[in-house]
């Protein structure tokens, strides 16, 4: 089962070349498909809501569609059908828990043809998408429908534990019954939405054996690159700001221990890109044209369904992206390594493969002839963790907080300076008061006092046994020398912070200069005794 055609683009050129499944015409399988989802449907409004009960898990209904018409089912030039419909209570639920209801529904898929999209997979299976861009309707293998109908309850407690996921949302499962002939189709939320171009768009499953786009892939006019292109195209990841980081980061592996509780692996992350500057020259190039494109915008009907809803929590707009741009189409903002903004579109797809039998052998097989850890089967916890440590280190980064530029530093700088400064000259203050006060009530004199001053100066190596003084000199060390030239524009005067306060015996000034804090006291008038100042240096 294979992503490749879930690119959003509808097969160009091939209306005439109709193609074929299982040897039946894609036209009558669309009709088909029309007209039983119509029927049952219908049918299902006709039965009481109730809780979900598990039997209703298993129950298989059926109804069978001549092409002369019945009492029940209308009249059509396809050939005669049996139309089977799995879990109809079940899926009922699913539907409303998204907030699909049933006109909706089908209104979406009935009103209008379906369209089949081009880039069929390696399992060859086919794709359609409605006219509103809304669904994806899918032919699956019988063994995947199967294993669909084993996982529906795990999936029903998943969905009511967390809607906000990357997972499918799967809408209903169905089998077309013609000549002998079943075909299988399930119906799931688009991940690429046709009205918004993908100029990227890449399937990921954290592996690198053979994972690199084929020649006849890269031909096409929308490829699907694989983990090996993608380390050569964007080396450097994508970067998201911190809160949608972590909210996707978080879904990932929440939505990848849920895979591995249920066995699953080889499954992939769908990621188209879309780049913001490109669209605007395209805009400006081009005329809009696309009449269907128009449906989609604005006119949502799923809950959940974008990309952006799909994560965990409300996501933010990144750096003015979405107010530039406000027709995003849920796309989450993004950067690439060039700082070019980006819209991401993302889905985990292809989670219908079990670690079976056959899985296990092809990995056994694949490990004895390349590196076991790099082929894309293999056990299912060892497939999630490499595959969360490849999107976690390789794919999505996180933006890191911006850098002030020189101007801000500085001005933060001197700001800091000035206040850092105002605390040690009010704390040191405050100190030499209360060592006079008690230095008075002993009894010393104040010529002692100077003495002890001038001795510090002449002795620079000599510091006061104050303990405030070598907390305020471990304090000023914390100050970087280069942001000590707090005016620039007056480099020859000295900044000055002073302290004062009146009626006490001294004053104290700190001054800053160059790789020096220089602290001077200088005695009042009333107790000068000596014309020299106190000068203690402080170095860093």
């Amino acid at each position: 089962m294979s992503s490749a055609a879930e690119n959003g683009e509808a097969a160009p050129g091939k209306q005439n070349e109709e193609k074929t499944y299982k040897k039946t015409a894609s036209s009558a399988i669309k009709g088909a498909i029309q007209l039983g989802i119509g029927y049952t449907v219908g049918n299902l409004t006709s039965k009481p809501e109730r809780d979900v009960l598990m039997q209703d898990f298993y129950v298989v209904e059926s109804v069978f569609l001549p092409s002369e018409g019945s009492n029940l089912t209308p009249a059509h030039h396809y050939p005669d059908f049996r139309f089977k419909t799995y879990a109809p209570l079940a899926f009922r639920y699913f539907r409303e828990l998204f907030g699909i209801k049933p006109d909706d529904y089908l209104y979406s898929i009935c009103s209008e043809p379906l369209i089949e999209l081009s880039n069929p997979g390696a399992s060859g299976s086919l794709f359609f998408v409605t006219s509103d861009d809304e669904f994806i309707i899918k032919t699956v293998q019988h063994k995947e429908a199967e294993f669909l109908q084993k996982l529906l309850p795990g999936y029903y407690m998943n969905l009511n534990q967390n809607p906000r996921t990357l997972l499918p949302k799967f809408y209903g499962l169905y089998c077309m019954q013609s000549g002998g002939i079943n075909i299988r189709i399930v119906v799931m939320n688009n991940v690429l939405p046709r009205s918004m171009r993908m100029h990227f768009t890449y399937d990921l499953k954290g592996s690198t054996y053979k994972r690199r786009a084929s020649r006849k892939e890269r031909e096409k006019s929308n490829p699907t690159f694989k983990d090996l292109d993608f380390l050569q195209d964007m080396h450097e990841g994508l970067y998201f700001d911190t809160e949608t980081y972590n909210a996707l980061m978080k879904t990932l592996q929440r939505d990848c221990r849920v895979l591995e509780s249920f066995k699953i692996m080889d499954y992939s992350l769908l990621l188209g890109i879309h780049f913001l500057d490109h669209s605007l020259k395209e805009k400006e190039e081009e005329t809009s044209q696309n009449v269907p494109d128009a449906k989609r915008t604005g006119m949502q009907k799923v809950l959940y369904s974008t990309a952006m809803e799909s994560i965990q929590g409300p996501g933010k707009s990144g750096d003015g992206i979405i107010t530039e741009n406000p027709d995003t189409m849920g796309g989450i903002p993004a950067k690439s390594h060039r700082g070019e903004k980006l819209l991401l579109f993302m889905g985990i797809i292809d989670i219908l493969q079990s670690y079976r039998l056959m899985k296990k052998l092809e990995h056994s097989w694949k490990a004895l002839v390349y590196d076991g850890d790099t082929v894309s089967v293999h056990r299912p916890s060892f497939y999630a963790d490499r595959f969360l440590k490849f999107m976690n280190s390789r794919v999505f980064k996180k933006i890191q907080a911006l850098k002030a530029s020189p101007s801000k530093k500085r001005c933060n700088s001197i700001a800091a300076l000035k206040a850092t400064s105002q605390e040690i000259v009010s704390s040191i203050s405050q100190e030499w008061k209360d060592e006079k006060r008690d230095l008075l009530t002993e009894g010393q004199s104040f010529s002692s006092l100077d003495e002890e001053a001038l001795g510090s100066r002449h002795r620079p190596d000599l510091v006061p046994s104050t303990p405030s003084l070598f907390e305020a000199a471990s304090l000023a060390t914390t100050i970087s020398s280069s942001s000590l030239y707090a005016n620039e524009h007056y480099p020859h005067d000295r900044p000055t912070l002073y302290s004062n306060s009146k009626g006490l015996p001294s004053s104290s000034t700190f001054t800053l200069e160059e790789g020096t804090i220089y602290l001077t006291t200088e005695p009042n008038t009333l107790e000068v005794q000596d014309d020299n100042a106190s000068v203690l240096d402080v170095y860093l």
